[in-house]
């Protein structure tokens, strides 16, 4: 089976609409907006693929059970590892967030991206 879609076409209504909060992530400049779309789930859930859009504001993430591969379809944003450095985020970059990884994200226009969740 070949699972196929255009994640950058979605309109939001198509979208799964929430508040960044734990165990994704702990939102800290007040409260910021996600929506999301899973088009893949396996059986045993160590693996997870869909689309995910956020709006501006700057969050917590700490990758301790499970690691994430993502593609930037639009916005923008700035993750900084602990103790490592600022890297800017725009549509066509790709970045891997392994497991153990730990650091901030800050969202400066809303984000749209492809994901990949992957368990340890």
């Amino acid at each position: 089976m070949t699972i196929h879609y255009r994640a950058a076409e979605l309109s939001n209504q198509e979208l799964t609409e929430k508040p960044l909060e734990q165990p994704t992530a702990q939102a800290l400049s007040g409260e910021i907006t996600t929506r999301s779309l899973a088009f893949y789930n396996n059986d045993d859930e160590s693996i997870k693929s869909g689309t995910w859009e956020c709006e501006p504001g700057e969050s917590r993430w700490e990758f301790t059970t499970r690691g994430e591969v993502i593609y930037v379809l639009s916005g923008s944003m700035t993750v900084v590892e602990d103790g490592g450095d600022a890297v800017t985020l725009t549509a066509g970059s790709s970045a891997v967030f392994p497991v153990g990884w730990c650091g901030n994200w800050t969202v400066h226009e809303t984000l749209r991206k492809v994901f990949v969740i992957y368990a340890a």
